[in-house]
């Protein structure tokens, strides 16, 4: 049976231990500050479609990358030097959410970052809790947002959310320079959630939840 959030205690999450086979946790609640926190903070993270309830995800395996193992392909390194982008941090949050709302994914009919959960996000953002990696595109019309990422930070971890490119190799650099900041800020974890094949190339390893679990109190404790 499938827990269900009650409404007035937003900081109450079950174990995600006890997630059914597909890791779904809890159905229901909201999209408030306190709820994603406490979500997160626990190792779950929202994700459903249009017409669906709110539903709260911690999948086994998890998908993760250590920034110390975090490698840089070598044809990823030739492309991303080639290219002429410029990337920017955290000044175009909601641009590049909606960037990521409106690029069509093969395995996916629509999109589940719908307008509720672009502003649940920017208010996370404006609190300092999500963060965004913007990529530039220069011509004679001014500067042009080509690609991008966001995600989560709480404490010493990072949480992935989703990214887009409108160029080719733009998503590659946006990746590669989150990892460059996360490494200045001693970040410990970065959650890819589920294994793609992308992410797998760049050094990403899937562990089980328990294991997960634990590497993510390790790196809140530590604070950011």
């Amino acid at each position: 049976m499938i827990y269900r959030l009650h409404p007035d205690y937003p900081e109450l999450f079950p174990d995600p231990e006890g997630a059914d086979p597909e890791g779904l946790v809890a159905v229901g609640g909201d999209l408030s500050v306190r709820r994603l926190l406490a979500a997160y903070g626990a190792g779950i993270f929202p994700w459903y479609g249009e017409g669906q309830p709110l539903l709260w995800w911690s999948p086994d395996p998890r998908c993760v990358l250590f920034p110390e193992k975090f490698r840089i392909p070598h044809t990823v390194r030739k492309e991303i030097r080639k290219c002429g982008f410029s990337v920017t941090v955290n000044q175009a949050f909601c641009d590049v959410m909606t960037g990521c709302a409106a690029t069509p994914r093969p395995d996916q009919d629509g999109t589940w970052i719908m307008p509720e959960m672009v502003d649940a996000y920017a208010s996370l953002h404006e609190l300092g809790f999500a963060h965004s990696v913007e990529v530039w595109e220069h011509d004679a019309a001014g500067n042009t947002l080509v690609g991008g990422l966001y995600g989560v930070g709480l404490g010493r971890a990072f949480f992935g959310e989703s990214m887009f490119h409108l160029r080719p190799h733009a998503s590659k650099l946006a990746l590669v320079s989150l990892m460059e900041w996360l490494k200045a800020r001693h970040c410990q974890l970065v959650d890819c959630q589920m294994a793609t094949d992308h992410i797998m190339r760049y050094g990403a390893e899937c562990i089980p939840r328990h294991d997960f679990l634990q590497q993510l109190r390790k790196a809140l404790c530590r604070g950011g």
